[in-house]
């Protein structure tokens, strides 16, 4: 629901403690008002204009009018207590599908050229000449379709890779651009069974959590699982068996259901992975300024922001 001019008016701007201090500085310019802390305790009387990554129980009431995420994800601002009926929620994206598109590709290029073995052979002071291989040609799935999806399978397009896009349902009429082709995720076993590389940009919902498991791994041939969605839509125990019997070439996993990984955490001793720190699309300030004007503006003009959040499908 887009709040009322009156109330957005009136609406007490709380941010985040750990928003930088020139990001605040834009954001007070921006909605006119002086920004306030956004803590456990309850501010006074008024509505309220969230900005930051959590919401505090104490503030999940019909006071509030719009809480803008600073992340993509909202998963867990939605798991963390009811959402108040009727408050708008809005994310932020930013450049951040350019960010993990160039992540994957990085992988990829690297994969194809031998890096990881040829980076352990210098360590060991060894000469020996490596097999490379051309992506021109190979197939990519990507599983989601949105702006994070569409932005890898574009730069993978790009080098010659021809990309299909798995999304919920299927679709008809010409495919998002970045796909040469997308599927439903229930007729995705014949296209698994060909991908070079399985990629997923999922976000974590009911119907996503668990959902690369056993079937999905058992019908790999030699494919390179990379993940930079949310880790508890990946089964790490079938993942680590689908390694170790090499359906599952190489992982390169930013996310894990559980982070940071400690230590002596198993996932550390997975075959063939490489775990990277959450850090393949790290949002920047510039992103939530023009993600928040954008949203600013389409709610000023009484529309629909377009990076709303449908808080019953959880994106």
């Amino acid at each position: 629901m887009v709040p009322a001019p009156e109330l957005l008016a009136r609406a007490r701007l709380l941010v985040a403690p750990e928003l930088s201090a020139p990001l605040v500085r834009e954001l007070e310019r921006i909605t006119g008002r002086g920004a306030e802390p956004l803590g456990d305790g309850e501010p006074a009387a008024g509505p309220l204009l969230c900005v930051g990554a959590a919401l505090p129980g104490g503030l999940r009431t019909d006071r509030l009018l719009w809480f803008h995420s600073v992340n993509a994800g909202t998963d867990p601002l939605l798991a963390a207590g009811p959402w108040p009926a009727g408050a708008l929620l809005t994310r932020t994206v930013g450049r951040m599908g350019e960010r993990i598109a160039q992540y994957v590709l990085g992988w990829v290029l690297a994969e194809c050229q031998s890096v990881p073995e040829f980076t352990a052979q210098h360590a060991r002071a060894h000469w020996e000449r490596l097999p490379t291989e051309l992506v021109a040609g190979q197939t990519a799935l990507v599983y989601g379709t949105g702006r994070i999806g569409g932005a890898v399978a574009g730069l993978l397009r790009g080098c010659g890779v021809r990309t299909v896009g798995v999304a919920r349902t299927a679709r008809t009429g010409p495919p998002p651009p970045g796909f040469d082709r997308v599927i439903g995720a229930e007729e995705d076993a014949g296209e698994l069974v060909g991908a070079r590389w399985v990629i997923s940009t999922l976000p974590l919902t009911g119907a996503t959590e668990g959902f690369f498991g056993a079937g999905r791994f058992a019908a790999l041939r030699r494919a390179t699982f990379v993940n930079v969605g949310r880790g508890a839509t990946v089964d790490l125990g079938v993942l680590e068996a689908a390694l170790r019997d090499g359906r599952v070439r190489r992982a390169v996993l930013d996310v894990l259901p559980t982070e940071p990984a400690a230590p002596g955490d198993p996932v550390w001793q997975m075959p063939r992975t490489v775990i990277t720190s959450h850090s393949s699309g790290i949002t920047a300030d510039e992103d939530v300024l023009v993600d928040f004007t954008a949203c600013w503006d389409a709610v000023a003009a009484g529309s629909r922001p377009g990076l709303t959040v449908d808080v019953g499908r959880g994106y």
